[in-house]
């Protein structure tokens, strides 16, 4: 892959513009686990029951559903860069509230907020990278945003072991240090650019956007630059002119967009991370050992998660979902095999492979290709339908999970999995396109609408 070193000049600038975008997504990685380091602490403090300390601990989740569903507006009527910008505000607001939280409604509340700039930040950055992105490089720079979700999954883990001996407040010290990453994203956010095809195609500036474009492509001729307007402007306008979004015109992207979110969850894949020590105790490993075994799930996800990004603009992503997809189907046919036949020693491997299967295909190129296949106008709409797609999915089976395994044999549930992971094969032989090296304003011919 292509270091930012070696790219040429005006490729370094988009780079750090997609850098500040996707650490968004960094955010997003860091304050869904930072909570695991506080949550027996929490519940003891504030004498929670059952339910009420469930609830407190998922209200994020709760937010970031209510943010993925709504995060397209603010993405289109304010604009590309003070959504994210207000993302980080949200994070600042989250980690300083749940810091100081005096009681569970508070802590709730703060959470609840954070979630919210989580939901909206799966629908604003991929998105924003991809249409300041040249097709060359447009998969591995959205792809950031899911390396940084990983990357900040084990900073997360790595921030709270650091505080936990420092005393009976270090729950908040571990909820309350996410507001430095925050405020420093925020501050970066006034560094960047606003997406050039919301300037032409929503906010109808022109000028505004070619200015934009001269500083994407400084070595283009005025008359080029003029050109891409023109393309952006006409994609904008032609065949899709109408902002409605649920018609069947773009019954095509929709679909796509719903499938890839769905097969997503269906994998399996937020119930094998949530639940991991979970599933390795059922083994018969450890309490000690399991917890071990779940530290190296994170590796092996950030290490298969940059291996993706490598590829992503190599292979393309219709690729990486074939070696997705065959990797779920073993890995997670051999770990229902295991449990039916009690081989339980093949297990951690079996999952740490599907946790490489997931990071190259699925978990690479969801939030890449959901922001490729919309035209301009309707593309924020379309993150929203992916992402909220995932998150409600990712809210269902993380809730079900535990009663799954309670009510059959796991290797039930995984044969399940397994077999959900076969037909999203069959949907990427027969329906997913390549988007690969394909410039946005052309996407919406290759997909006939």
């Amino acid at each position: 892959m292509d270091t930012p070193g070696n790219l040429p000049v005006f490729n370094r600038r988009i780079f750090f513009w997609a850098i500040v975008s996707a650490l968004a997504g960094f955010l997003f990685g860091f304050d869904t686990v930072v909570i695991s380091g506080a949550e027996q602490k929490i519940q003891a403090l504030w004498g929670l029951s059952p339910g009420l300390h469930g609830f407190a601990i998922a209200s994020a989740l709760y937010g970031t559903v209510l943010g993925s569903l709504f995060g397209g507006l603010p993405t289109d009527f304010l604009g590309r860069k003070k959504t994210l910008l207000s993302i980080g505000v949200l994070y600042v607001i989250s980690a300083v509230g749940c810091a100081f939280a005096n009681n569970v409604t508070i802590f709730i509340m703060a959470r609840v907020i954070g979630g919210i700039g989580i939901g909206i930040s799966t629908v604003a950055a991929p998105l924003y990278i991809s249409e300041i992105s040249p097709p060359p490089y447009r998969g591995r720079l959205a792809g950031m945003f899911q390396f940084n979700i990983v990357f900040g999954i084990l900073i997360a883990f790595a921030s709270n072991a650091l505080l936990a001996g420092i005393g009976d407040n270090a729950w908040r010290w571990m909820l309350g240090v996410a507001a430095i990453p925050s405020l420093i994203y925020t501050v970066m956010c006034c560094a960047i650019p606003e997406s050039p095809r919301w300037l032409i195609s929503r906010k109808g500036d022109r000028a505004a956007g070619v200015k934009v474009l001269k500083l994407v492509e400084p070595e283009a001729t005025d008359a080029q630059i003029e050109a891409d307007a023109d393309a952006i402007l006409v994609a904008s306008s032609e065949r899709v002119g109408s902002d409605k979004f649920w018609t069947w015109r773009l019954r095509v992207p929709i679909f796509l967009a719903f499938l890839i979110a769905f097969f997503n969850q269906l994998s399996g894949i937020n119930a094998i991370l949530y639940f991991a020590p979970r599933i390795f105790e059922m083994t018969g490993l450890g309490a000690n050992a399991a917890l071990l075994q779940s530290v190296g799930i994170g590796v092996t996800n950030l290490l298969f998660t940059f291996v993706g990004l490598w590829l992503i603009d190599k292979l393309g992503r219709r690729t990486l979902l074939f070696i997705g997809s065959f990797g779920y189907i073993i890995s997670l046919g051999l770990t229902s095999w295991a449990f039916f036949t009690q081989h339980y020693a093949i297990v951690p491997a079996c999952i740490f492979a599907f946790i490489a299967a997931h990071a190259v295909g699925q978990g690479a190129v969801i939030w890449v290709f959901i922001s490729e296949i919309f035209p301009n106008r309707q593309r924020a709409e379309g993150q929203t339908l992916g992402s909220s797609t995932h998150w409600v999915f990712a809210a269902l089976l993380t809730t079900f999970f535990p009663k799954m395994v309670a009510a059959f044999p796991p290797g039930y549930v995984f044969a399940f999995f397994a077999f959900m992971m076969l037909l999203q094969l069959i949907w990427v032989k027969t329906m997913v396109p390549e988007t690969k090296g394909v410039p946005l304003e052309q996407m919406q011919k290759k997909l006939g609408f």
